[in-house]
């Protein structure tokens, strides 16, 4: 099914999180004829229980945020959304004129594209996660931390997302254990005197899960190392965040470069090294992660494209 094949448009935006709706919105403040095309609108933020490092609120859910800052891009009438999973993204005109097309068989033509496609979370990879996925095992706390009431969880991680996930999931839980192959958790500083001071958490240091088990759902898993005595750890859930993983296929097979990681390489306007693309927030090899990073990549690359189609 194709589209009006006479239409084509100034940005395209690959990606629905707060990155890709940032940069739509200054698109469409530079009167750029602007799609946004995105299969999960919202991103992975809408997952966030509660978001406390973005200037302006000092506290919103992650939901919140994203729907503000969605809201602030569809006010602009040059920006149009299609809640749609893209395919494949070729170029087809040395101007260049790029074509997107989508699962649906839909196709769309722009001038410029951006990939703000983020990421996806990394698996453990042992005997029994995929088994037991969404039977015990998931990557979400907020998602479904809920169905794990006075019940005792494990988290697997040592990053700042790990130590929250833990902190969320508190809530409901009788006992959660961070489990954690390195030294020490590594959170921000406001998020260790949490954990420190949570007595429901747990930080089991120098072990990794090595196998999960159960019977209709996970009962147990087995520890790389003893803990107590025993390699057998008894638990009814485990929530995995060991980081993500760049979901930068598409640009990949049009020949952006990546990093050893899959991340697009980006400089400081959000260029790739193909002329017209874009790259923002997670899926990009910017370090420090953030909501407000992405945002400022995504604006950067709005005004890239304007200045990159001669305005």
């Amino acid at each position: 099914m194709d589209n009006d094949n006479n239409l084509v448009y100034d940005f395209l935006v690959i990606g629905g999180g707060v990155a890709a709706f940032s940069a739509a919105m200054y698109a469409g403040r530079f009167n750029l004829k602007t799609l946004v095309i995105g299969e999960a609108l919202g991103g992975t933020i809408i997952l966030t229980d509660v978001v406390e490092n973005y200037p302006g609120f000092i506290s919103l859910t992650g939901l919140e945020l994203a729907n503000k800052i969605e809201e602030h891009a569809r006010v602009y009438p040059n920006v149009t959304v299609e809640n749609e999973r893209v395919s494949e993204v070729q170029k087809i005109d040395e101007k260049p004129i790029y074509q997107v097309k989508t699962s649906t068989g839909k196709t769309f033509k722009s001038k410029t594209i951006l990939f703000a496609t983020g990421t996806e979370w990394k698996k453990l990879n042992v005997p029994g996660e995929k088994e037991f996925t969404n039977r015990g095992v998931h990557y979400c706390a907020l998602c479904d931390g809920a169905f794990y009431k006075e019940k005792n969880i494990a988290v697997v991680g040592g990053s700042d997302s790990a130590a929250k996930e833990a902190l969320v999931l508190t809530q409901w839980a009788k006992n959660v254990f961070i489990i954690y192959r390195g030294d020490k958790i590594h959170p921000e500083p406001v998020n260790q005197i949490k954990v420190e001071q949570n007595k429901k958490i747990t930080i089991i240091n120098h072990n990794n899960i090595v196998q999960i088990l159960g019977e209709k759902k996970v009962n147990k898993v087995i520890l790389e190392k003893p803990y107590n005595g025993s390699n057998e750890f008894a638990v009814d859930a485990i929530f995995v965040e060991i980081g993500h993983k760049p979901l930068s296929e598409l640009a990949v097979k049009l020949g952006v470069n990546v990093d050893a990681k899959g991340e697009i390489l980006i400089d400081r306007s959000a260029r790739t090294n193909i002329k017209g693309i874009y790259a923002a927030g997670d899926v990009s090899d910017t370090e420090f992660k953030q909501a407000i990073t992405g945002v400022a990549e995504g604006v950067h690359a709005a005004y890239s494209a304007y200045i990159d189609l001669g305005n």
